[in-house]
């Protein structure tokens, strides 16, 4: 009986390692899974957050600075950036091809603070020559709904402009006389677009000195 009972034990004991070994290997393996499935998760949720960094502002490449405002001459041409096209789709916006005018924004004053929407701004001087163009302004993320409609921007026909042609617009929440554009909302940040529309300045968009584009200064900001 001894000798029975000790052949059952140790096939038993071989059983039961055996058991042992399959179930470590098939821990390892869920283990390499899981490891697995969590780098394509963490992978996925960084490159879905960088996308979304990279388009939720303006266009990230390509701009040239003069003063306050940021030139992207290259915007809407075929040969844009991934990166620059990304945003155009995000914004719903067909871009001014080279041929057909100049895209110029700015998100801060000649000072080079932020423009918000507290704060009231005299955009003054004159632009680049162009046939027509257009000053909007814009704020980041969905409109206020309680918020009535407002005047969004100007165009050079409806602009009332001084004796030599230069013109002062104000931007700010409070009503001015003279041209007076709206902040978009009560707070947070703003953004400036002017376009300019069949002119001779979008093929050498790097030669405009600081003088050629309005002055964006800062007058009071609401306490």
């Amino acid at each position: 009986m001894r000798p029975a009972l000790t052949a059952q034990a140790t096939a038993a004991a071989r059983a039961g390692g055996r058991i042992v070994g399959v179930g470590q290997r098939l821990w390892r393996r869920s283990a390499w899974v899981g490891l697995a499935l969590y780098a394509l998760a963490l992978g996925a949720g960084l490159g879905l957050a960088s996308a979304d960094w990279a388009t939720r502002g303006g266009y990230p490449f390509g701009g040239v600075a003069v003063g306050a405002w940021t030139i992207w001459p290259r915007a809407g041409a075929t040969s844009a950036d991934p990166y620059t096209r990304a945003v155009n789709a995000r914004r719903g916006e067909i871009p001014l091809a080279v041929g057909e005018g100049l895209l110029m924004t700015a998100a801060t004053d000649d000072a080079g603070r932020g423009l918000d929407a507290a704060c009231t701004y005299s955009i003054t001087g004159a632009t680049p020559p162009a046939r027509v163009w257009t000053l909007t302004v814009s704020g980041r993320g969905d409109p206020d709904p309680a918020r009535p409609p407002m005047r969004e921007g100007f165009t050079a026909t409806e602009i009332l402009r001084e004796l030599d042609g230069r013109f002062a617009v104000t931007l700010g929440p409070e009503a001015e006389p003279g041209n007076w554009l709206p902040s978009p909302r009560e707070t947070g940040p703003l953004r400036l677009a002017l376009r300019l529309y069949d002119t001779p300045v979008a093929a050498s968009a790097g030669s405009l000195d600081r003088d050629a584009v309005p002055a964006i200064t800062r007058l009071r900001c609401r306490t």
